[in-house]
């Protein structure tokens, strides 16, 4: 039960931060903003490690895969393609896109057991839902 709690607040703050940072960068630029988003978790996430694990820094250069450290490069171009897509889609819009892409890109990662992680079996009814949620997006579009 909390895994769903957590996962539709994770959403909700997805969706908040998109709009915040698209506003930043109208008044900034793109890099500006997407640095001030970066360097704010930054500091947040020392803050959150000096007050709970205090487990070693450098420790994450120990992960077998070195490819594995690229999660926050990624995370500058999610800041980056979450801004774009919402200054020209709209935050309703963009966040249907957003959310079909996730779904279709991590059920291809499970189902080719890509990335370390276990390969699941395909299913049908999947599919399906990935196909009502592509249904849903041209609905909601028309």
């Amino acid at each position: 039960m909390w895994g769903i709690i957590i996962a539709l607040i994770s959403g909700a703050l997805m969706s908040i931060q998109g709009v915040f940072n698209t506003e930043v960068t109208k008044a900034t630029s793109m890099w500006i903003s997407n640095s001030w988003v970066q360097f704010t978790a930054l500091l947040v996430c020392l803050a959150a490690w000096a007050f709970t694990d205090r487990g070693n820094l450098l420790g994450v250069f120990q992960i077998e895969h070195k490819y594995m450290l690229l999660g926050g490069v990624i995370g500058a171009f999610i800041t980056f393609t979450v801004i774009k897509s919402m200054a020209q889609l709209g935050p309703a819009q963009a966040v249907l896109l957003i959310v079909v892409s996730q779904l279709i890109v991590a059920y291809g990662i499970e189902l080719l057991g890509l990335f370390g992680v276990e390969k699941a079996a395909f299913e049908w009814k999947k599919l399906l839902g990935m196909a009502l949620s592509i249904a849903g997006i041209i609905l909601f579009k028309k």
